[in-house]
């Protein structure tokens, strides 16, 4: 999928923090767009998280073209480790500043994406903030899916999501986490 699919805001952030795509990106853009369940397998520092992001972010802001985006979770990321949790949602929050603002520019009024991290170590009262106004982009642990999906409150938060990205999914696939995290995205799908 070449860039002149993406939302013009999101194609220039792209072009003009990053440059040209990688093959894993082009290729993961064409299978995702299709709505594709995608496995992007390629070196490190190849934008695999970038690619299932980007797609996702352009979708968010051309739903949110009036400026408004209804506060539901449409996108949860799953991370074997905490650390990264809060490495990812640190990293999605300058492209998410600076998309919206090279939106401002073209005179569009764009959406507010929010984003937050629920892991075990959230506090409570970010807990319960996440319930009252939901996040667009839940980044979070298999562990804490799993109990996001067995309460009620937090298991409907999750009834919106579109869009599931699990990185570093090899870091779990043959072990019990790996299996833990398979029932759990059973249950998403459900859920969603």
């Amino acid at each position: 999928m070449p860039l002149s699919h993406f939302h013009p805001a999101v194609r220039d952030w792209f072009l003009g923090r990053i440059g040209e795509p990688t093959e894993a990106q082009r290729l993961g853009w064409d299978a995702i767009r299709a709505g594709e369940h995608t496995l992007i397998a390629a070196p490190t520092g190849s934008g695999k998280t970038l690619a299932a992001f980007l797609h996702a972010l352009d979708q968010l802001l051309r739903e949110g073209a009036g400026g408004e985006l209804p506060e539901e979770t449409r996108i949860v990321y799953v991370s074997p480790l905490k650390a990264l949790s809060a490495d990812i949602h640190r990293n999605l929050a300058e492209p998410r500043r600076e998309i919206r603002r090279l939106a401002e520019g073209m005179g569009l009024r764009p959406p507010r994406i929010t984003a937050a991290v629920r892991t075990g170590d959230t506090p409570a009262s970010e807990r319960a903030a996440m319930l009252r106004h939901p996040p667009h982009i839940l980044v979070t642990t298999p562990e804490s899916l799993y109990l996001l999906l067995t309460a009620e409150r937090s298991r409907a938060m999750l009834g919106t999501v579109r869009t599931v990205i699990v990185d570093e999914i090899h870091a779990l696939i043959e072990s019990r986490r790996g299996t833990h995290l398979a029932l759990s995205l059973e249950r998403l799908q459900h859920v969603a």
